[in-house]
Formats: C-alpha cells, structure tokens, sequence
C-alpha cells in the first residue's frame, strides 16, 4: 500500500474541511441571524455584545448631545425622545437617547466639554429610582463615587460634564421629584455645570406636560447660548423607515402578530420572565366581587406553574394589555389603513442608537393592537408636529392652534380625554389622515406599557398562584361623549366573561383579541410578570400591623391577613392585626366580606375590622377609614409607641393617603401630649424607618 507524505496528508485534510463547510453552511455555521435575537428575541432584556461605554458609543455615532432617561411606565422615555427629536430638528444637534440601564458611569469625568447631557427622570414610588435607574441613582449619589481619573468629590472631577435635568413626580408623594432633586445635586457637587433650570413636572396636579413645555423652551434658549447652536425651522425627519413586504403575508411564519420576541413567535416561550418576556400565564378562577350591575371588581386567581416565577406578600403583578378592538379600528381607519391593516412592514431604525420599540417584521394591525399606547393622554407638542400632514387647509389651521394655544387644547382635547384617534376625528370626520407618516405615529405615541396590581394573596399560602383585585375603570365626563374606559381593566373584564361561557365578550362595547396573536393565549391565559415590592410585612410576626385599605386598596392586606391565619394555623404567634377598610355600601362593594370572618375565626382576637360605608348613613354623612381611624386614636398610638407596631396604607394618593397621614399626626400629638409639629416629624421618622409603609396611586 502507498504511503501518504505529510504534503498530501494537508491537502486531503483541507479538502475535506472545505467539502464539510460547504454542506453544513446555513445549518452550523454562517446562520442567518433574527435582528431580534438578542433583547427581544430571547426576552431576557440583556444587550448582548453592546458596549456599555457611553463615550465609545457617542465617539463611534458622532453624536453631541445624549438625552438619558429613568423610566418605569414610558412617559419619562417619551420625554428624551421628544428632547431628541427637537434638538435635531430644531437645532442641528446630533442628539441619541439613552436607557441609564444599559451603560457604566466611571467614565463621566472625561465626558468631551464641548457636548451635552440630558437627565429625564422619573421618580417611582416612596423617592425610588425607576427600575432602570437604580445602578446610576446608586453610584452617582455615592459618598464614595470613584471615577477614571482618580478624582476625588472635592477636586470636582466632573468639571467638564454640562448637564440638562427634568424630573417627572407626583406631588400626593411625600418624596415629590426627589430622583431627579437628589442627581441635580450629586452632579453639581462633583463639578458638573446645568444649563437651565432642573425642572419638575407634577403629575398630582395634572400639568406634568404644561410643566415640560414651558420648561423646555427656556432651556432651549440658554443651550443655544451656552453651546453656539442656532435654531432653524423644525422640518420632520424620521428616524424609522417603514416598508411594506410584497414577499410576506401575515400567515408568514417569521411575521410577528404580537408576540414580544422570537422564543413566543416560534411558540416555545422560555424565562426568566420579566418587564422585557411576559408569561403566558393560565387564569384559573375569576369572579366578580360588586354586586351592583353598573361597577365591576374582578377577583382573578392566576398560575405560576412552570413559569419559576416567584412573588413574596405584597409584590406587585404586572399585566400585559391589549387595545380594544373599537379602538384600533378608530385608529387604523383615521388613518386610512383599513385596506392595509395586514400588510406586513418592516420598521428600521435610521440611526444607529435608535432602537425599534416592538419586533419586525409585523403587520399595522399588530403595532395598533400589541405595542402603541393609543388610548393614552395626547400632548400639544404631538398635535402640532401631525399640523403639516394634516387632509385640507381648514384641519392644518386646526392643528395648528391645538398645538399652540394652551387654553384651547385644555378646553377641547384634555378635558375630554380624548385620545390621538379621536382627536383627528373631532379635527376632521370625513377626510382620512393618510399622509401622516406611520413613522411618526411609532415616534410620537408611547409603547403600550405593562400595569401593576397589587397581589392580594400570600406567596406563603399559595406559592404557586397569585391573586389579583382590580375595579374595572371607566370615567364618564359631563357633557361629553367621550367615556373614557381603562384599558387593562376592561381587557381583564372581558376576560372573566369569556371564562364564564360568553362566546363574544364585549365589557362596555369593546372587544379584545383575547386569544392573542396566532391563538397563543386560548384557554384564557394572560401575558404577566411579577415585580418585587418593598411593601412588606414585617419578619417577626408577632409583631403588631396595623393596615388602612379602602376599596381595592384592600388587595395587598387581603394576602397580609392570608398569611397571618396560616402562621396561626402552623402554631407561631402572630402580633395584633388590626384592618381599616372602607366602601359605599357594605351590599354592593364590600371586598371579601366572608372571608373576613373566616379569618377572624382563625386569628381570634388577634384580629380586628374596622369598616366605613361612606353612602350609608340617612344623613347623608359620609363616614371615611380616616374617621374610623380617630375613633381607635388611643389604640392606634399605644400601638405605635408601645409596641413598633408597622403601619400601611394602600390605596388613592391624591386624597385618601394624604390625609390618613394628616390624621395619624393628630393622633400621636394627642396621644403623647406634644406640639403638631413635633408629632409630624415622628410621622416622618416612620417613613425614613419603614415602620410606615405605604403602596398608593393617584
């Protein structure tokens, strides 16, 4: 037999790698990629391979201007991109927006002195960073912060970092805009040089966006000072092409109708499950706990099984919606997309920081329905950017004077409510907009964004499933014809009733895709994440709570109380467990009343009901949990001071909470015999400590 020298033993071997190459290309090695194969594709919201060094990045793309954003529910995100949007527009600036989650810090003592840094942040909860800003609010504020260079707090080692910072709060919260107050200062301590005034936006009073615009333009005028910029006729420039697909149809089996990334497309979702990767979670029992036909609040009890979803007593679960059908239609139809409404397109971002909020390719229908908060508030700015695509002269004078008289649009579109849809129908009801740009509907209308109930059962009763407690919302405006109905709430509705053997749900004369894209949530399942919550009972529990929940405020103390019978079952101790719940009428809206006595027959004297029925009394009197509270001062003090007692209050910010913190102030100035003052800084104490605790909405 011949031998084989070395030579030819290489070139055999070369070949057949080469051969072996050939076949398998497409299938091991050079594989098409799915653009949203990482974040969205596989929902675990990591930036795979993504640099997260803000410098790089602002180097590479050429831009001079970076408009950062702490946001939990999208508005604070909407506002850098309209900051965006307008310093290149009108002022030539290369503007990119940035999420704070998604870069490191170190580096901002070397930030170039001849660009600009934007903070838009939104205050969350009790003074918290939004989730996305925890890492930044935490190094930046550090007593400790440590940069590239080596400087210390006291040399300012960000002297040539020149900053611009709105804050969006809410003035029920005792910690009003204390996310964006708190950075302005660490900024300015470390050296850093604001253009402009910090300003805040107040949704309590409802002029977060008239506290936006008139702060923005001062701003404007003082950065163009600072940094030489010269303002220039705004002309729209997309920042996303949108192109329709002859070669896809909406069978096609890589268009997404909905779901939120590729392992949901391909029917095989995976977790972890969160804020960016929703779980496709069954509805085991819902039933309606009003008995009056006119209200609803649904009790829902939802699966956690094989989902290694986890949630602790009081957390907080997040609902993904869907948009009424009634309202897409309104929506695409406006726009003279009806014929279209399935046509497949593919959205891509014209400038490489600009991110593609939902997966493409996808059709109209599914953008309206699964990704565009359509049915949320309008801003002037938004109306007075659609003035130049407007069908006829008389509808762009219209538009015009929306956008720019501030009297006007209050009186004609915020105080009725009215969404995008119907403002361009109340505008022009004949003529279609079909020369709005549908990239400018992406640009200008928020992402449909996840809404959080808190979870009304205990994860040590029912580890596996959780509760919620929701009132479906609706607000009727006087002389309107506008009703204004809650998006998740009326989808939960609906919901319910197809669980309970309607063919064709239809709450309040909507109607729901509520099978979900491709029929992926048959069954009546409910896209959903859990978020952690601070809200917590305490450790020990022997010791003393002491809860104020009226209405739907109820639902976190319902799993409280939950848990308290099960530790008194299982032989522990449990400390007094004292509940103030209020209602109208205890035979129409009184939550839970039987389970009520179910657990004070297993707490025994441990537990305590307060209640106040606010439409009962003949007089006309209305009776609040606050009265209730003073009538139980004594107690409630003891309590307090004696005892540690925990004290927690769920419900409405704007009036309820704030004046059960008013209350509770009287009665430990009553109680101990000190000033009103004195007794509020208590209060105050109590907050700082966590032994009052509070989970409010306005």
């Amino acid at each position: 037999m011949a031998q084989i020298d070395s030579v030819d033993l290489i070139v055999l071997v070369v070949f057949l790698v080469g051969i072996t190459a050939y076949f398998t290309k497409g299938t091991y090695w050079a594989v098409p990629k799915d653009p949203y194969a990482g974040s969205y594709a596989n929902g675990h919201g990591a930036k795979a391979q993504k640099s997260r060094n803000i410098l790089e990045k602002i180097e590479e793309t050429g831009k001079d201007c970076v408009v950062f954003y702490g946001s939990q529910t999208g508005t604070a995100e909407d506002y850098a991109n309209r900051l965006a949007k307008e310093g290149s527009s009108r002022f030539g600036l290369k503007t990119m927006v940035a999420d704070l989650e998604e870069y490191d810090y170190e580096n901002l003592d070397t930030f170039p002195e001849d660009k600009v840094a934007m903070f838009v942040l939104a205050t969350y909860g009790e003074g918290e960073p939004t989730d996305n800003a925890v890492e930044f609010y935490e190094f930046i504020i550090n007593e400790n912060v440590s940069f590239t260079n080596g400087a210390s707090v006291e040399e300012k080692p960000l002297s040539n970092l020149k900053f611009v910072a709105f804050g969006l709060g809410n003035n029920t919260y005792e910690h009003y805009n204390s996310m964006v107050r708190r950075v302005n200062a660490a900024l300015v301590k470390l050296g850093a040089t604001r253009i402009g005034a910090a300003g805040e936006g107040d949704d309590g009073a409802g002029t977060m966006e008239e506290d936006f615009l008139s702060w923005k333009e001062p701003m404007w005028a003082e950065l163009t000072e600072k940094m030489g910029l010269e303002e220039r006729e705004a002309v729209y420039e997309p920042t996303f092409s949108v192109g329709e697909r002859d070669d896809l149809s909406a069978e096609s089996d890589e268009v997404y109708l909905g779901e939120p990334n590729k392992n949901h497309l391909e029917g095989n979702q995976k977790g972890p499950y969160n804020s960016h990767n929703p779980f496709i979670a069954p509805i085991l029992e819902s039933r309606e706990l009003f008995t009056v036909p006119d209200r609803n609040c649904l009790h829902m009890e939802i699966s956690l099984d094989g989902s290694n979803l986890t949630y602790q007593t009081g957390d907080h679960v997040a609902v993904w919606p869907t948009n009424a059908g009634k309202e897409v239609d309104r929506f695409i139809n406006v726009l003279g997309l009806s014929d279209k409404r399935d046509r497949v397109i593919s959205v891509k971002a014209l400038d490489p920081t600009a991110r593609v909020p939902f997966p493409t390719p996808t059709t109209y229908d599914a953008v309206v329905r699964y990704h565009m908060e359509i049915c949320g508030p309008v801003s002037r700015q938004f109306i007075a950017s659609l003035a130049p695509f407007a069908p006829n002269e008389k509808a762009k004078a219209e538009m015009a004077k929306l956008g720019s008289d501030k009297d006007y649009f209050q009186e004609k579109i915020a105080a009725n409510y009215m969404n995008i849809a119907q403002v361009l129908e109340s505008v022009d009801r004949t003529s279609k907009w079909s020369a709005v740009p549908f990239s400018l509907m992406i640009e200008g209308i928020n992402k449909i964004q996840p809404r959080y109930y808190s979870i009304s059962s205990s994860s040590l009763v029912q580890k596996n499933k959780l509760s919620i407690t929701a009132v479906v919302e609706e607000i009727r405006i006087p002389g309107a014809e506008t009703v204004v109905k809650g998006v998740t709430t009326n989808y939960l509705l609906a919901l319910k009733q197809k669980q309970h053997g309607d063919p064709n749900p239809d709450p309040h004369g909507l109607t729901y895709a509520i099978t979900g894209p491709r029929n992926k949530y048959d069954g009546i399942h409910v896209p959903i994440h859990v978020r952690h919550s601070n809200f917590k009972l305490p450790s020990d529990p022997s010791k003393p709570i002491i809860m104020v929940g009226p209405g739907s405020g109820v639902a976190p103390f319902r799993g409280f109380v939950q848990e308290r019978a099960a530790q008194v079952q299982a032989g522990e101790k449990v400390g007094k467990t004292l509940l103030f719940y209020g209602c109208r009428r205890r035979n129409e809206d009184f939550l839970y009343q039987d389970e009520w006595e179910t657990y004070k027959s297993t707490l025994g004297s441990s537990f305590a009901l307060s209640t106040a029925f606010s439409r009962e009394d003949p007089s006309g009197k209305k009776i609040y949990v606050q009265d209730r509270l003073k009538e139980h001062a004594s107690e409630i003090n003891d309590l307090l001071q004696n005892h540690k007692a925990n004290f927690y209050v769920c419900g409405d910010a704007a009036n309820m909470a704030r004046e059960v913190n008013v209350v509770l102030a009287q009665i430990i100035a009553e109680g101990r015999g000190i000033d009103l003052e004195k007794a509020e800084a208590i209060v105050k104490g109590m907050r700082s400590s966590g032994q009052y605790q509070e989970d409010v909405w306005s």
